[in-house]
């Protein structure tokens, strides 16, 4: 099973927050410990899982030591985050697309907030669940 660090901070106003060094701007938090930890495992499953439907690579996991030689790391607890489950092996593959379609695809997929391979997943998969059986 693999594991991330989470920092867990809190302030005396605020909830359990969680963030991840390896995964800027994913956070989380909870009322109490026990439940910022699962949020932290639920939010680092749906973020993994967002980057392989975007065709993006999953980055080994830092060193503990590494994580704690930031200062502004040094007043945060430092936990282990498990990923429950593992990512989906992401495949490269080479497709040939009209330059006006791709161009479209991509006008779509950057309106819509997602890349290009996460655009043509979704459509793809949609497809697939409404076709007839």
């Amino acid at each position: 099973m693999r594991h991330y660090i989470g920092l867990i901070h809190k302030q005396a106003d605020s909830d359990f927050g969680v963030s991840f060094p390896d995964f800027p701007g994913v956070a989380t938090a909870g009322t109490n410990l026990a439940d910022a930890r699962a949020m932290a495992e639920e939010a680092l499953a749906f973020h993994l899982e967002g980057l392989v439907e975007d065709g993006e690579a999953i980055p080994e996991s830092s060193s503990l030591e590494d994580v704690m030689s930031d200062k502004d790391n040094l007043n945060r607890v430092a936990v282990l985050v498990a990923l429950k489950a593992e990512a989906k092996k992401v495949v490269r593959v080479n497709v040939t697309i009209p330059e006006d379609v791709l161009n479209h695809i991509d006008q779509y997929a950057e309106r819509h907030g997602c890349s290009r391979s996460g655009f043509l997943i979704a459509a793809a998969q949609k497809a697939m669940r409404n076709e007839p059986a």
